[in-house]
């Protein structure tokens, strides 16, 4: 190993001595200096998922998040500068952290407040007007020939919690106790101008969004939907997607 890998790998580890061959140049101690650089980038890495999962933290307490925040950074380093892209392996790490096996909608949780970091940072892909979408679509001949292009902030989540209503429980100050967490929902997260939604949806429209975010026709999409659910309802799912401007193009193939 070289001077730059010990030291990458003294950074995250506290129980880890000062790498060798590091000096001072004002003659102060360069182990005491370590220390210090070293509890800021972990204080610093730390704050950052406290601002990312806020609800996954309200969840467990302060205390539990940050220990548990401690041992995640000491094993996954960050891999980008951006400090807003750390942690997005966050929920597979806490799906395997057995302290937290008694809140077992926990990871579930941070997946979808990971969904509204990427939906926060997603790029500014101007979006078609509303209404020019619905004039467009009620013009098509049929489906099999068009598809349409969704914003790239556009994420679903399925899951066997309730992750929705606890999440927007948190939201405000009612209480969370008569919420039934064991009822599965489905997560749609987008950003509308400058805010970032999330809506409850149910297992035809997630199928649904995600055919189209694989460029499916129409038409397969909503195939793939009902199978998904015979209950799947077309018209509520894409009003969804247009009133909230997530929609950007729609390619009709000739």
């Amino acid at each position: 190993m070289n001077l730059q890998e010990d030291f990458a790998k003294a950074l995250l580890a506290p129980d880890q001595p000062c790498p060798d061959g590091l000096f001072s140049n004002n003659g102060a101690d360069p182990a005491s200096r370590f220390a210090v650089y070293r509890n800021n980038v972990h204080s610093s890495l730390i704050n950052a998922l406290l601002d990312s999962y806020p609800v996954t933290r309200q969840l467990v307490g302060d205390g539990f998040f940050r220990a548990m925040a401690g041992l995640y950074v000491q094993a996954y380093p960050p891999t980008s500068p951006l400090l807003n892209e750390y942690g997005s392996d966050l929920a597979d790490f806490i799906q395997g952290f057995a302290p937290a096996a008694t809140v077992p909608y926990l990871a579930d949780i941070a997946r979808l407040e990971r969904l509204r970091v990427n939906a926060y940072h997603a790029a500014d892909t101007p979006v078609a007007d509303p209404q020019a979408v619905i004039n467009q679509l009620q013009q098509l001949p049929s489906l099999g020939s068009v598809s349409l292009q969704l914003h790239p902030s556009v994420a679903t989540l399925q899951s066997n919690y309730a992750v929705v209503a606890l999440w927007a429980a948190h939201q405000t100050t009612d209480s969370v106790a008569s919420l039934d967490p064991w009822h599965g929902q489905s997560a749609l997260v987008l950003r509308n101008g400058l805010e970032v939604e999330v809506f409850c949806i149910d297992a035809g429209c997630v199928t649904f969004i995600n055919s189209l975010n694989n460029a499916w026709p129409l038409e397969m999409a909503v195939a793939y939907a009902l199978d998904a659910s015979s209950e799947f309802d077309l018209h509520q799912c894409l009003g969804l997607l247009i009133s909230h401007r997530a929609i950007t193009h729609i390619k009709v193939q000739p």
